[in-house]
């Protein structure tokens, strides 16, 4: 059997690091208390505490969009709402659970490069306070971004701090966490909890696990109710060691920022293998791991009918021509190569 074709359609589409599937092996052996109560869980708690602080909690769930929404769920009431670009994840591609699930209406901003500024948390100010409009209690970033942009350790501290300012706390949408802290070659915590983060959703799928995403607050009092939350949206695994032992691989050493890096860097040489090809137009900075770009449509459907293992790669955004390509950290350098190739000849082939 031949080997499937790699694309740049999604990081997700990536297998297990053989590093993580290592430790689900590891921790397949004999029996271990259910629902966390077990050693590999009390590990991988321990070492996300030393990555977000001695103060944080965190909680293991199975995926991004129920990390975001359990994390929404904790920290706001009925009445209150989510402040987010026009592009977050939680607005664009979960469906409605956070108005759903959570209950919260999301207020959002149309921004440039997907990135919030404190001055956007402002907005609905003049509502504060009428019963007639949803309250505005907890702001929500993505970072690394969903078009492929990083939050500098400076902007996310003046978004905290405006979030604080105004009575309101501070979400991360962390799919991409490592990501952005590889790409600003900083600690988990300078980007999230030193930062003044209150809650982050960070991601494993997205960075060599087979499933898992954990829920992390950085303070024992945002955490209290989550166990029951957990429980109640269905994230509470029974057989949690094999979740945590993935964390456990992830965040013990370096293979985190390994693997995150090297999506990273993969990205960069795609970005300058393309740009100078005449019709390629780049439409975001590529910071993390994702490239997004602008070509005629017809170049795109030729791409994708040459190109195996379709899609090859998503198209992207409202515009006609705009796409997505995604490293991830089993991307190689043949494979960019090769892809940039691809497209250079479609492009000589005629815009159509």
């Amino acid at each position: 059997m031949s080997e499937p074709a790699r694309g740049f359609a999604s990081d997700n589409a990536a297998g297990a690091h053989p590093e993580v599937l290592e430790a689900i092996a590891a921790a397949n052996v004999g029996h271990a208390p259910s629902y966390g109560a077990d050693a590999w869980t009390a590990r991988a708690e321990e070492i996300v505490r030393g990555h977000f602080g001695a103060e944080s909690r965190a909680f293991f769930v199975f995926n991004g969009s129920f990390a975001n929404v359990a994390a929404i769920d904790a920290l706001t009431r009925p009445y209150e709402a989510v402040i987010c670009t026009n592009v977050a994840h939680i607005h664009v591609d979960e469906c409605g659970a956070p108005e759903r699930i959570a209950g919260a209406k999301l207020l959002t901003v149309t921004t440039e490069h997907g990135k919030l500024t404190p001055d956007d948390l402002r907005r609905w100010e003049s509502r504060r306070g009428d019963e007639h409009h949803p309250q505005p209690r907890l702001v929500s970033i993505t970072q690394a971004t969903e078009l492929g942009t990083v939050y500098t350790l400076d902007e996310t501290r003046a978004i905290a701090t405006a979030a604080h300012e105004l009575g309101m706390l501070v979400h991360v949408d962390g799919a991409r966490l490592a990501n952005a802290a590889a790409a600003l070659d900083a600690p988990l915590a300078a980007l999230t909890t030193d930062a003044g983060v209150d809650a982050v959703s960070f991601g494993g799928t997205k960075n060599g696990l087979l499933f898992g995403e954990a829920v992390v607050f950085a303070r024992p009092e945002l955490a209290e109710r989550f166990a029951y939350t957990r429980k109640q949206l269905g994230q509470l695994a029974s057989k949690m060691r094999f979740v945590s032992a993935q964390f456990e691989a992830l965040l013990e050493g370096d293979l985190w920022r390994r693997s995150a890096g090297h999506a990273n860097a993969m990205a960069a040489r795609l970005a300058a293998a393309v740009d100078p090809i005449e019709g390629v137009e780049l439409t975001h900075p590529v910071e993390a791991s994702g490239v997004f770009a602008r070509l005629p449509p017809a170049t795109i459907a030729r791409l994708q009918a040459e190109l195996a293992g379709g899609p090859a790669f998503h198209a992207w955004g409202d515009e006609p021509g705009e796409v997505r390509w995604m490293c991830a950290w089993d991307t190689t350098a043949e494979d960019v190569d090769a892809f940039a190739a691809a497209i250079a000849r479609a492009m000589a082939s005629g815009s159509g």
